[in-house]
């Protein structure tokens, strides 16, 4: 969902990229040694997933995943994201280098906000209803975005409100596309990799015996 430049005023350019900043530097507190390739992989994927896109007025539809990045980065999302989003408007032209902090701070905020709203209901579900939840978290976060994205587009300008109203219901099938997909990505790292939810391991998954010696 990027925002091409020239759109945006430049209160909403410099508030946005103080934010994405602010939240850029938690996130690099937050990253341990063995989270960077976890942070890599989600990068990597958020860059692929995006790659192909509809360019829909001053914005565009197209997979973000930013509800699985959040469940699983927590605040590290702001700098996986910004990587992602930075090599794609140096190598593709998507976004844009001048809109780039309000491009991450509309796509990161809300995985983190899906972070805090899910994660805890994940350590305590079931692999199925973890699955649920998952489908919440990635259609939740798609709408959070699209909101950001009118709240972004709605701050620069009348003449971008229809705009803005466009680009949610633009993005009505991604919320389900994501939320099913999300679901079943939640549903296989319960199954063979739970740690990588939330850095823990899954609550459904009991623990290993004790071994004993004879």
């Amino acid at each position: 969902m990027h925002i091409v430049d020239g759109v945006l005023s430049n209160p909403v350019l410099v508030s946005s990229a103080g934010l994405t900043l602010l939240g850029v530097a938690v996130g690099l507190r937050k990253i341990e040694g063995d989270d960077i390739p976890k942070v890599g992989v989600f990068s990597a994927t958020f860059f692929i997933a995006s790659l192909v896109h509809i360019p829909v007025g001053p914005s565009s539809v197209h997979l973000i995943l930013n509800g699985l990045i959040g469940i699983t980065l927590g605040w590290a999302a702001f700098p996986a994201l910004l990587i992602a989003l930075l090599l794609q408007a140096i190598f593709f032209g998507f976004g844009g280098l001048v809109v780039l902090g309000a491009n991450t701070l509309n796509i990161a905020l809300p995985a983190v906000l899906v972070y805090y709203l899910y994660a805890p209901l994940l350590r305590r579900s079931t692999t199925k209803l973890a699955a649920i939840w998952g489908f919440a978290a990635g259609s939740s976060a798609i709408a959070l975005t699209t909101v950001f994205v009118g709240f972004s587009l709605a701050l620069s300008g009348e003449e971008f409100l229809i705009a803005a109203k466009l680009a949610f219901v633009t993005h009505i099938p991604v919320m389900l596309v994501e939320g099913f997909f999300t679901a079943a990505a939640v549903f296989l790292l319960c199954k063979v990799k739970p740690e990588i939810l939330m850095g823990e391991p899954h609550l459904s998954a009991p623990p290993s015996a004790p071994k004993t010696h004879p």
